[in-house]
C-alpha cells in the first residue's frame, strides 16, 4: 500500500482516537474500510488516486460488495467510513472533492415476515392440545390461536373481541382496526365449532364481569400481554422461530392464503390494510417457498 495513501489513513485515525476519542474497535473498523476501498480502486486503475476518485469507483464498490453478498447496513457503514475521510481530508485541504458525497447506499431490507408452516399449525392444533377435558385454560388457548390463525386478526383486534361481534348464522365476525375502521372476516366451519364450544366451557366454568369474548378465570377480558405468553407458550411446542407472537400468526393466514391461491386484493381487505403495498410482501414470502421447493427438488439447482 502507498506511502502517502496510508498516511492519510492514518491521520485520519488519529484524528478518530485523540480528537473525537473514538474506540479503538471502532478506529480498527474504519481503518478496515477504507484500506479495502483503496485496495478495491488501486485493482482497477493503478493511476487512481484519493484525489481522482470519482462517484462512479465509489458505486462501483457498492456494487462490488452487494455482487459479494453484504448486506445494507455493512455496505451503508462502509460508505459512512468513506464520506468522513474525505470529509477531514477536505478539511485538511488533502484533497478537493470527495466523491462519496451524495452517493446514496443502499436501502435495508425489510426482513420478510416470520411464519409457521402448515404442518406446524396443524401439530399444533391437532396434537398439542388434550381432547376437550373441560380445562378452560387450555381450550381458551386453543380457541385463541385457531382464532388468530383463521382470521389474521391483529392481537388488538383479538382482545377487543365481544361475543356480540360474532354472527354464527352468517360465519362472520365484525373488527375495529386501525384508525377505529370497521371489517367484517367470514371464518370456517372448525372455527365455529371451536368458539361454540369455548363459549358453552367458559359460560360455565368463569363468573362473566365484561362484554369481552376471551376472558380470565376471574371474568375479565384478557390483555394483550397476556395473550402475547400463552401464544408464545403453545407455539414453542412446534417451531423455532425466533419470534412466537400473535403477529406470525398473522404472517401464517396471510402466507397459507396466498399459498392457496387467494387474490392478493383479497387478502388485503381481509388483513385491514390500507394499500396494497403493504399486503405485496407476502408474494416474497411464498416466493422465497417457491425458490427454496425448486432448490430441493430440481437435480440440478
Amino acid at each position: 500500500m502507498g506511502g502517502a495513501t496510508l498516511k492519510m489513513i492514518e491521520e485520519f485515525l488519529d484524528y478518530l482516537r485523540l480528537e473525537l476519542n473514538r474506540s479503538e474497535l471502532t478506529v480498527k473498523s474504519y481503518g478496515d474500510d477504507l484500506k479495502a476501498f483503496y485496495c478495491f480502486f488501486k485493482n482497477l486503475d493503478e493511476q487512481l488516486s484519493w484525489e481522482t476518485v470519482d462517484a462512479d469507483v465509489v458505486r462501483l464498490w457498492m456494487e462490488s460488495m452487494m455482487d459479494k453478498g453484504n448486506i445494507a447496513t455493512s455496505i451503508n457503514r462502509r460508505l459512512s467510513a468513506l464520506r468522513s475521510l474525505y470529509r477531514f481530508a477536505l478539511s485538511r485541504h488533502l484533497v478537493k472533492k470527495n466523491p462519496a458525497h451524495g452517493v446514496s447506499g443502499p436501502k435495508n431490507r425489510k426482513p420478510l415476515p416470520q411464519f409457521l408452516r402448515e404442518k406446524e399449525m396443524d401439530e399444533l392444533l391437532d396434537e398439542k392440545f388434550d381432547a376437550w377435558a373441560g380445562d378452560y385454560i387450555k381450550v381458551r388457548a386453543r380457541t385463541i390461536i385457531l382464532t388468530f390463525y383463521s382470521t389474521g386478526i391483529r392481537l388488538s383486534e383479538l382482545v377487543s373481541l365481544n361475543d356480540a361481534m360474532i354472527d354464527f348464522d352468517s360465519n362472520q365476525l365484525k373488527v375495529t382496526g386501525k384508525r377505529d375502521k370497521q371489517r367484517i372476516i367470514p371464518f370456517g366451519k372448525e372455527l365455529r365449532e371451536e368458539l361454540l364450544r369455548y363459549m358453552q366451557l367458559r359460560n360455565r366454568c368463569v363468573e362473566k364481569h365484561s362484554e369481552a369474548l376471551f376472558l380470565t378465570s376471574n371474568g375479565e377480558r384478557m390483555n394483550q400481554n397476556k395473550v402475547r405468553y400463552e401464544v408464545k407458550k403453545y407455539l414453542s411446542m412446534v417451531c423455532t422461530l425466533k419470534k412466537r407472537t400473535p403477529h406470525v400468526l398473522r404472517h401464517t393466514f396471510a402466507t397459507a392464503m396466498l399459498n392457496h391461491a387467494a387474490g392478493l386484493e383479497a387478502l388485503r381487505k381481509l388483513l385491514g390494510h390500507e394499500s396494497l403495498a403493504t399486503t405485496e410482501i407476502y408474494t416474497h414470502t411464498t416466493f422465497e417457498q417457491l425458490k427454496q421447493a425448486y432448490a430441493n427438488a430440481h437435480p440440478r439447482a
